[in-house]
């Protein structure tokens, strides 16, 4: 038997690698998505062979990821219960659909996954690889095994020899790509308790940040940003600048309580700089190029489009036909945007467009030939009658 397993380094994928090999009698494949989480891929294929792979691909998927991925979902606004930009969820759709095709390509019976029987990313992992290849057969280890914990892995790594980042007092669970890292588990579960001072990766803690404030201006073609202060960047090139700017001044840090879509609560503590101010500068030009009923229908999509992203349908037909009306939407959300970043904050400070449907001989408050206030009159009356018609039958008692 071959499988394919989707190879991290960490605490989970490197036990997984030792199981399948072993419970499978397998030829294990290991293969690991280069989507930007930078040191971790250091000496990554000599410990996946060292650990009983025969082969280990590292793919660099980092271009692929942000043009084809990251951007269409910002396209949308995307954003999971209010605070989510769901950094961890959109990359699970790349790597599986790369797992996939290494199958194809080595004549493999299987592939393998190392999440979790309670989290989400199980989900995401598999609808991608059924919806791209329909007779693809899974292994899901920790639906198999007798492991309970990380505690459990913890001491098979020992007795195997197997080198992880992980230890009994730091156990919480990581993963980086050039969106986010995100933490979980462990000493996190209690959502009472403050995130330690030396969690984080990608963004510097308030006390460290600079003490001025930073300016920078991000430009954008048709909704997707193609330049930081006026350089134009490929997709990945944006991504690392955003994200080494907003890092260093503590922008993009999320602690919150989700709702999983197998259905229990789960704490999760999230960095994502480069997005918070992609996220925040995107909506401040649309502010302008945007017309006002479109943005009214888009962004009642925006709950929805990020409920398939979070759930793990990025390749089914209704995401896709959400895609659609997004980049309908995005013609001419073209321009300029101005941003200060300070102190953890990110804040518009101007935007511009040549597509901009601001008129300020319009909305001035000065006098204006082109505005008659005394036409308002009339449309607050017709916006009121059904209300007063209502008020007539029912009376002034809306108890």
């Amino acid at each position: 038997m071959k499988v394919v397993v989707a190879y991290s380094g960490g605490l989970d994928t490197s036990i997984i690698l030792k199981w399948v090999k072993e419970t499978y009698n397998a030829d294990v494949i290991a293969f690991c998505a280069d989507v930007g989480q930078e040191e971790e891929l250091d000496g990554l294929e000599e410990k996946a062979l060292s650990t009983g792979a025969s082969k280990c691909y590292i793919k660099d998927l980092q271009a692929e990821f942000a043009k084809d991925f990251i951007f269409p979902m910002f396209q949308a606004n995307a954003i999971y219960e209010g605070t989510y930009l769901l950094g961890t969820s959109i990359a699970r759709p790349l790597i599986a659909k790369h797992l996939v095709e290494i199958a194809d390509a080595e004549g493999a019976d299987a592939i393998c996954h190392g999440a979790t029987g309670k989290g989400n990313d199980q989900v995401r992992f598999e609808l991608t690889a059924y919806a791209l290849k329909p007779e693809i057969q899974v292994i899901s280890p920790w639906r198999e095994w007798n492991f309970k914990s990380r505690a459990d892995l913890i001491a098979y790594a020992e007795s195997h020899g197997i080198p992880v980042p992980v230890t009994a007092e730091k156990p919480y669970s990581m993963d980086r790509n050039m969106l986010h890292i995100s933490f979980e588990g462990g000493i996190l579960e209690d959502p009472w308790a403050a995130p330690p001072e030396d969690l984080g990766v990608m963004t510097k803690p308030l006390h460290e940040t600079p003490d001025d404030p930073e300016t920078l201006e991000v430009s954008f073609q048709d909704g997707i940003p193609v330049k930081v202060n006026d350089k134009e960047l490929p997709p990945e090139g944006i991504m690392k600048t955003l994200n080494t700017i907003a890092g260093r001044h503590g922008v993009g840090r999320v602690d919150m309580v989700e709702n999983r879509f197998v259905g229990m609560k789960s704490r999760g503590v999230y960095e994502t700089p480069g997005g918070t101010v992609l996220h925040i500068a995107h909506r401040a030009i649309e502010s302008i190029t945007m017309d006002r009923e479109v943005m009214r229908i888009r962004d009642g999509l925006i709950p929805e489009y990020a409920r398939l992203v979070y759930n793990g349908f990025w390749f089914a037909p209704e995401r896709r036909m959400l895609q659609a009306a997004i980049t309908e939407s995005q013609k001419n959300v073209t321009g300029d945007v101005r941003l200060k970043l300070f102190k953890g904050g990110c804040h518009v400070e101007g935007r511009r467009s040549p597509f901009s449907l601001y008129d300020p001989e319009i909305a001035t408050f000065d006098e204006d030939d082109v505005y008659n206030q005394a036409d308002a009159e009339g449309f607050i009356k017709l916006n009121a009658l059904r209300l007063r018609v209502l008020a007539s039958k029912r009376g002034a008692d809306w108890s």
